[in-house]
């Protein structure tokens, strides 16, 4: 680190946990955001603050008037910019030495196989079972760690996986790619705004935790906050043996085969 660095990340560097070594581990780190909405408005200012050298911002939507209410990497002058465009600015106007790449696409398998060789953790800040899946199914084929949050009025939930543990459950194992879920999000039923901000940065201290590697991060354990009744839940996790993605009933689709 140059004597910027060691400045600007000073507060990082009075933590043993951190240190030097873990900030350097940081500045080289490369990080996934998918959803630059609500969540990732959260999770990608503090990753960016926190130092972490290259992030890329996967999102198709357009910032529109009502996203302003929760997604604050947007602004007024945002309106009808992409989101990836939108969020690289902003994040680069927190931290100017960051590599930014902005891909305004829907997440998909031939999106995910092209990236996640390169990277070092995913966030998934998405609102829909079938992307969620999707981004699942490609973090366990390349073993690369998932940090999975959503929110919906006034709940919100958070996972790690890490398919580089074998006694770590994937998100399948939770919700079956099977079963038949009615898509749900905040256009129809509403969100508390701040939600999406405790989620979003939860997400990224789990990111940091694992790509530093110090504490427990919420592997095999879920995390529930209800903004309702300021209530924190946690249910411990297992892998499924029957999974479909990381069970011994996983038969790997042609996209994900070698």
């Amino acid at each position: 680190m140059n004597d910027g660095q060691l400045l600007r990340y000073s507060r990082h560097l009075l933590l043993d946990e951190i240190d030097v070594l873990g900030q350097e581990k940081l500045l080289a780190a490369r990080v996934l955001i998918i959803g630059a909405g609500g969540l990732g408005s959260a999770a990608a200012p503090y990753l960016a603050a926190a130092g972490v050298g290259t992030m890329t911002l996967v999102d198709h939507d357009l910032v529109e008037l009502t996203n302003l209410q929760r997604q604050i990497m947007h602004t007024e002058h945002s309106l009808g910019k992409s989101k990836v465009d939108s969020g690289k600015q902003f994040l680069l106007g927190l931290n100017s030495e960051l590599i930014i790449h902005a891909i305004q696409e829907k997440a998909s398998e031939t999106l995910l196989n092209s990236l996640l060789p390169g990277i070092d953790i995913v966030l998934d800040c998405t609102d829909n079972f079938a992307t969620r899946q999707i981004i699942n199914a490609a973090c366990f084929h390349h073993r690369v760690p998932l940090v999975s949050g959503s929110a919906l009025k006034f709940d919100g939930q958070l996972n790690v996986f890490d398919a580089r543990n074998t006694k770590s459950p994937c998100y399948a194992c939770l919700f079956s790619p099977q079963e038949q879920f009615k898509e749900v999000n905040c256009s129809s039923m509403g969100i508390f705004s701040p939600l999406v901000g405790i989620i979003g940065t939860m997400q990224a201290a789990q990111a940091l935790q694992l790509l530093i590697g110090f504490g427990q991060p919420l592997v095999g354990r879920m995390l529930l906050w209800n903004a309702h009744n300021t209530q924190i839940d946690e249910i411990r996790l297992t892998r499924n043996p029957e999974c479909l993605v990381c069970g011994n009933a996983r038969t790997p689709t042609k996209s994900f085969e070698n």
